[in-house]
């Protein structure tokens, strides 16, 4: 069966280089074994990097032990949902990709939020 976006369409890719998501699929599918939901296509922009970073989760270094090539601004990446719900509330979303973010998302951030940050077809 295939995994629903929050529009409970067919999730589409977040990103492929660099390659995303919690299965490493490119997409923002998620299993049982994903305790942060890495649910979110974000769109980076500096700003969430660095709150991101301030909070002890640092996107930005690479980490070449780990094929982690580190992110930049305009890079999609698909981002634990309680971070980037923090962010939100901080001031400091980035945009979000509807179409590639899961419907598992919703667990925690209400649809009307990501939206408000929604970039692409669905904006």
């Amino acid at each position: 069966m295939r995994s629903l976006n929050v529009l409970d369409q067919p999730l589409a890719p977040c990103s492929h280089k660099p390659r995303t998501g919690w299965l490493r699929d490119g997409c923002c599918n998620t299993d049982e074994r994903d305790r942060g939901s890495h649910t979110v296509c974000a769109h980076l922009t500096q700003e969430f990097l660095e709150h991101l970073q301030e909070r002890g989760n640092d996107l930005i270094t690479p980490q070449p032990a780990y094929g982690f090539p580190g992110l930049k601004p305009g890079d999609q990446w698909c981002v634990v949902a309680s971070s980037w719900l923090d962010a939100y509330r901080a001031g400091k979303a980035c945009p979000v990709v509807l179409e590639s973010t899961h419907r598992a998302a919703l667990a925690l951030i209400p649809l009307e939020a990501l939206m408000a940050h929604a970039m692409g077809a669905e904006a």
